[in-house]
């Protein structure tokens, strides 16, 4: 069993495979700022030396020798509810910052970072100790919506990467209630149940973009049963779904034999919205749906397992979910 934090599961608001980026940090001397938000994981290589030392996969900064913080600024590639911290030290042994807090901000539009300087900041992690070559995990309890995060060496050294896991919450105002994909992460919808996720998770289902290789969407261990592997899902809110995409990019030998969706309304029955139906490996597959019924939660069945690039879910909002839709980002913000 995991001793990883549960709230671990939830997306990395702040990874680059959603658009997050660093937009600021006071040094980078010895390893670029950007590790800091990389998706994959932290990687070593000893003795490979550059002409500023030891080349690292993460933030290092030069050494300080006068009073003073290192502060980087992130811009969360999903503005959303944060549920925790992860502080990644990974292979900093000897270089790591012996404290780190983690502030953040909610600013719309498109702030630059010397405008972002003067937000108003409120801590998530209050200088809290640091461990070196490990995963420094940090609960968070507010329920605010953050745009932007910003972390701080006490007083300087190196992390690989940071974390930002939470709940999107997107902003209704920028959102297309008659035309948009109800499954999709940047617009609300998230994972509430997965039979296996051994290789990869299931949020990877719901990610912006195409993947670029099997790794990041969603797969399965090999069953030897004779059940089947299937995922659940909130929607971005109630709607009625027009069309299924189950895209199976980049899984040549292992992607599903055949795929089936349904939906429900709350804890209702569930009813077919794509029946058990045929699959192709390394294929984009896109359903036309007969006219359905409102509902706020999907389920995608796999037969008998394997692995999906991304499951879309374009519709439209009915009043029921635009009004939760609204109500969520009041609640998160006001």
């Amino acid at each position: 069993m995991s001793d990883r934090p549960e709230w671990t599961v939830q997306p990395d608001l702040a990874s680059r495979s959603f658009g997050g980026t660093v937009m600021w940090a006071t040094d980078e001397l010895f390893a670029e700022k950007e590790n800091l938000v990389n998706p994959w994981r932290p990687a070593h290589r000893a003795e490979t030396f550059g002409p500023k030392g030891q080349v690292y996969d993460g933030w290092e900064t030069r050494r300080h020798r006068e009073p003073g913080d290192d502060h980087a600024i992130v811009r969360l590639g999903l503005g959303g509810v944060v549920s925790g911290v992860v502080v990644d030290t990974a292979f900093f042994k000897g270089n790591y910052p012996p404290f780190v807090s983690v502030a953040a901000t909610s600013v719309p539009g498109y702030p630059s970072a010397d405008e972002l300087r003067g937000a108003d900041w409120e801590v998530l992690v209050d200088r809290e100790p640091a461990a070196g070559h490990t995963e420094n995990f940090f609960e968070v309890t507010s329920p605010r919506r953050y745009t932007h995060v910003r972390l701080t060496q006490h007083p300087d050294g190196g992390v690989a990467r940071l974390r930002v896991h939470g709940s999107p919450v997107p902003d209704p105002a920028l959102l297309d209630p008659r035309s948009l994909d109800l499954a999709a992460l940047e617009n609300g919808a998230y994972v509430t149940g997965c039979s296996n996720m051994f290789y990869s998770s299931p949020n990877n289902l719901l990610s912006p973009g195409l993947a670029a290789h099997q790794a990041e969407g969603w797969e399965t261990a090999r069953r030897r049963d004779d059940g089947n592997d299937w995922v659940t899902l909130a929607l971005a809110g109630a709607g009625v779904v027009r069309f299924a995409e189950l895209d199976t990019s980049n899984l040549k030998g292992n992607a599903p034999g055949w795929a089936a969706v349904s939906g429900r309304l709350g804890e209702g029955e569930w009813v077919p919205l794509l029946p058990r139906t045929r699959l192709q490996p390394d294929t984009r597959h896109r359903f036309a749906l007969a006219d359905g019924p409102e509902i706020t939660e999907a389920r995608l069945d796999i037969y008998p397992d394997g692995g999906m690039a991304r499951l879309r879910l374009p519709g439209e909002l009915t009043e029921r979910g635009r009004a939760a839709v609204t109500a969520r980002f009041t609640e998160t913000t006001g």
